[in-house]
C-alpha cells in the first residue's frame, strides 16, 4: 500500500516541476504565448476545488476505489495533454488532470492515517518527505531531458505507466471493509464550493499582475460571487443531513487551530517561494541555473527536519514542534527580507535551509494533529481538508505577493526615473515596469547599459524586500495562531497500544455498521 500511495504521490509532486521545463517548447510547437500562464493556473484551479470533495467521497465509499478513480481521471487528462495540438486544448486537458490531481495527496495521506497509528504515521514521514525531496531535485532535468531528446509530449506520456502501476498496487494491496450502505451525497453543498472556490481562484489568479487588477472592478464581481456563495454554501451544508464539510469538525480546537495555521503558512511559503528564483535572477544577476539551484538547499532541508520533526512530535508533542517551527520560519522570512544584493551569496543559501527546517517542522506535523484528532469515520474530510487550507492560502499568497512586487515595483521605477538619473528616463521606467522580463532574459540584458541594469537590479531587490516582509508577518500570525494548539503528547497516547492499528479498523468498522441503523439508533 505504501509503495503505491508513494508512487501516485510521486507522479503528482513531479507534474508540478517537471512541465514547467517543457512550456517553452510547447509554446514554440502550439503557439498561445497569451494563454501561457492558463496551463498552470487550469490545473492549479481544479485540483485546489476537488480536494474536499474527494475526501468526503472516500468516506462515504472507501479509499481504495476513490483513489483509483483519482488517478483515473488524472492519468485521462495526462494522456489528452500530450495530444493536444493547440494550446485551448491543452489548458481543458489540464484542468481535467487537475481534477484527478486533487485526489491523489490528500487521499494517499488518508490511507496512511487509516492503516497505521500517529507513532508509525510519524515514522512515515521520511518516505513522503522523500518523495516531494527527490521530485523537486530530478524533476527539472527530467523534464529539460525529455524535451530536448525526445520530445515535449512525452513528458505526459512518461506518467502512464508509473500511474497504472500506482492504481494497480492499491487495487491489490489495500484491503477495505465492503461498504453495502447507501450514503446520502450533498451534492448541492459540493456544486456550491466548488463554483464558488474556482471563482475565487480565478480572481486570485488573475489578480496577480498588480493591485490594481487584484482590486479591478471584474475580479472584485468575482470575489463578490464567491463570497454569496460561500454564504449559501454555509447555509445548505447547515442543513445536510451527511454535509461536504461538517463544520462540527471547527469545534475540535485542533481541527480549528491547525487549518488556520495552515493556510497562513500556505500563504508565506507559496507566496515567498515562488518569487525566490525571480530575486536571484532579477535582482542579484544569478542565471537560471543558479536561481534554480536555490531550492534544492530549501527542499532538502524541509525533507530532513519533516523526519526529525516526526521523530520529536513524538516525544514532545505536535504542539511543541509546530511552534518551533513557526519560529524558525518567521526568523528565515526576516534575514531572507534583509538580504542585500552584496550580501554573500553562500548567506543566501544558508537562510533558505532555515526556512525550509521551518516548513519540515511544521507541515505534515498539523497533517497528523489532525488526523489524530478526529474519528476515522471522518478521516477522510479532515485530511483533505487541511490540503485545501494550504492550497487555498498559497493562491493567496501568489495572488498579493505578486501584486505588491508588481506595483513595488513600478513605484521604486517612477522614483528612481523622477530623481533626475541620467541613466534612466521616464519612458525607459514605463518600459521596465510594464515588461521586467528584461532582467531575466539574458539576451535582454546585455542590451541594457550596466549603468541602468544596475537601477532596475535596485528597483527589484527593494520591491522582492517588501514580498518577503509579507511572507515574515504572515508566518508570524501563523506563529501565533499555533500557539493556541491544544497541549497534547501524542507519544504517551499509543505507546502501550500494541493493537492500535486494529482498533481503528474496528472503530471504523462499527460506524460504517452504525450507518445501516436508523438515525435514532446513530444517534
Amino acid at each position: 500500500v505504501v509503495a503505491g500511495i508513494m508512487t501516485g504521490m510521486f507522479i503528482a509532486a513531479l507534474e508540478a516541476t517537471v512541465v514547467g521545463t517543457a512550456m517553452p517548447t510547447v509554446i514554440a510547437s502550439l503557439g498561445g504565448l497569451n494563454h501561457y500562464s492558463w496551463v498552470f493556473s487550469a490545473y492549479l484551479v481544479t485540483s485546489t476545488v476537488t480536494v474536499p470533495v474527494w475526501g468526503k467521497l472516500s468516506d462515504l465509499y472507501g479509499r481504495r476505489l476513490l483513489y483509483q478513480i483519482g488517478i483515473g481521471v488524472f492519468l485521462l487528462g495526462t494522456l489528452l495533454s500530450g495530444l493536444s495540438t493547440t494550446m485551448a486544448q491543452l489548458i481543458i486537458f489540464r484542468a481535467i488532470q487537475g481534477l484527478g490531481a486533487g485526489a491523489l495527496i490528500p487521499l494517499g495521506m488518508t490511507i496512511i492515517g487509516d492503516i497505521f497509528t500517529v507513532r508509525e504515521r510519524a515514522g512515515m514521514q521520511a518516505y513522503f518527505s522523500g518523495v516531494w525531496g527527490l521530485s523537486s531535485v530530478i524533476g527539472p532535468v527530467i523534464g529539460g531531458f525529455i524535451t530536448d531528446q525526445i520530445s515535449w509530449r512525452w513528458v505526459f506520456f512518461v506518467n502512464l505507466p508509473v500511474g497504472v502501476i500506482a492504481a494497480l498496487i492499491i487495487g491489490l494491496a489495500l484491503k477495505e471493509p465492503s461498504h453495502t450502505n447507501k450514503p446520502k451525497i450533498d451534492y448541492a453543498g459540493a456544486a456550491l464550493l466548488m463554483l464558488a472556490i474556482s471563482l475565487l481562484m480565478l480572481a486570485l489568479v488573475e489578480g496577480g499582475a498588480s493591485i490594481a487588477t487584484l482590486l479591478s472592478s471584474e475580479n472584485i464581481l468575482l470575489i463578490s460571487a464567491s463570497i454569496i456563495l460561500l454564504i449559501i454554501f454555509f447555509f445548505v451544508e447547515k442543513r445536510a443531513s451527511d454535509p461536504i464539510i461538517p463544520f462540527s469538525l471547527f469545534n475540535n480546537k485542533t481541527v480549528a487551530v491547525s487549518v488556520g495555521a495552515g493556510f497562513l503558512a500556505g500563504v508565506a511559503m507559496f507566496g515567498a517561494i515562488s518569487f525566490i528564483p525571480l530575486f536571484a535572477q532579477g535582482a542579484l544577476g544569478s542565471t537560471a541555473t543558479e536561481a534554480g539551484s536555490l531550492l534544492t538547499p530549501l527542499m532538502l532541508s524541509w525533507v530532513s527536519m519533516s523526519i526529525v520533526g516526526g521523530r520529536l512530535m513524538l516525544r514532545v508533542g505536535y504542539r511543541i514542534v509546530t511552534i518551533t517551527g513557526f519560529a524558525i520560519l518567521t526568523f528565515g522570512f526576516i534575514l531572507l527580507a534583509m538580504f542585500q544584493r552584496e550580501t554573500d551569496f553562500y548567506w543566501l543559501y544558508a537562510d533558505l535551509i532555515l526556512i525550509g527546517a521551518g516548513l519540515g517542522l511544521t507541515m505534515l506535523t498539523l497533517l497528523i494533529a489532525v488526523q489524530q484528532a478526529v474519528e476515522p469515520a471522518k478521516l477522510g474530510t479532515a485530511t483533505s481538508l487541511n490540503q485545501f487550507s494550504r492550497a487555498i492560502g498559497g493562491a493567496f499568497g501568489v495572488a498579493i505577493m505578486g501584486a505588491f512586487l508588481t506595483s513595488g515595483l513600478a513605484a521604486q521605477l517612477n522614483k528612481a526615473a523622477q530623481s533626475g538619473n541620467a541613466n534612466l528616463t521616464l519612458e525607459q521606467a514605463a518600459a521596465f515596469s510594464a515588461n521586467p522580463n528584461a532582467l531575466i532574459d539574458p539576451a535582454a540584458k546585455t542590451a541594457i547599459a550596466p549603468e541602468t541594469l544596475s537601477i532596475l537590479q535596485e528597483a527589484m531587490a527593494v520591491s522582492i524586500h517588501q514580498v518577503f516582509w509579507v511572507a515574515a508577518v504572515i508566518s508570524a500570525l501563523a506563529f501565533l495562531v499555533s500557539l493556541f494548539l491544544p497541549k497534547q503528547q501524542i507519544g504517551s497516547i499509543h505507546k502501550t497500544d500494541e493493537n492500535a492499528g486494529e482498533k481503528m479498523f474496528m472503530a471504523e468498522q462499527t460506524t460504517i455498521n452504525a450507518r445501516n441503523q436508523p438515525v435514532g439508533v446513530e444517534e
